[in-house]
């Protein structure tokens, strides 16, 4: 069995889905639309969901800069055993996030994990690549899904050889 701490980005996002135009006039309707077009998951409830991502969001905004946003529950809502996914979603508008920066969010990354350690091991991949400007052009512009996560395993493929990613 997989060790769930060393999920490819890439794979948590085919699982979570890449979602385009999702409306929503605040965070918090947009990530209730997010939870929405989630897959089922044995044991998730989407509400408790929903009210845990919130109140992570009330301590502290996940709104990270650059039009870009990290929703996630404060706890770990997934039992051991389970599939953790990474929902990368596209509203159908720009939103106010409190983003350090004042930039509007145009693309969220909805992380749902079942550890600390595949917690941070998935933030630290979406930040590094939103941090390069092939990967955030592909975002900003809304790219098809096929060509994200192409890029994102082109990624992950340098970084398992030791090699930059750039």
């Amino acid at each position: 069995m997989k060790d769930k701490t060393e999920w490819s980005l890439a794979s948590l996002i085919e699982r979570g889905g890449v979602h385009y135009n999702l409306p929503g006039t605040s965070p918090k309707n947009l990530i209730a639309g997010i939870i929405d077009l989630l897959p089922p998951v044995p044991g998730l409830d989407p509400k408790r969901l929903l009210v845990e991502i919130m109140e992570r969001e009330a301590l502290v905004s996940t709104g990270v800069g650059r039009g870009i946003a990290l929703p996630h529950p404060r706890n770990h809502m997934l039992d051991e055993g389970t599939e953790p996914l990474v929902a990368l979603a596209f509203p159908s508008g720009l939103l106010d996030w409190n983003t350090h920066d004042g930039s509007k969010v145009h693309t969220v990354f909805m992380i749902i994990s079942v550890s600390a350690k595949q917690h941070l091991g998935a933030l630290s991949k979406i930040n590094f690549l939103c941090q390069q400007e092939k990967f955030y052009s592909l975002i900003k512009e809304r790219a098809p899904k096929d060509e994200i996560i192409f890029t994102i395993r082109e990624a992950e493929t340098a970084w398992a050889e030791g090699k930059n990613y750039k």
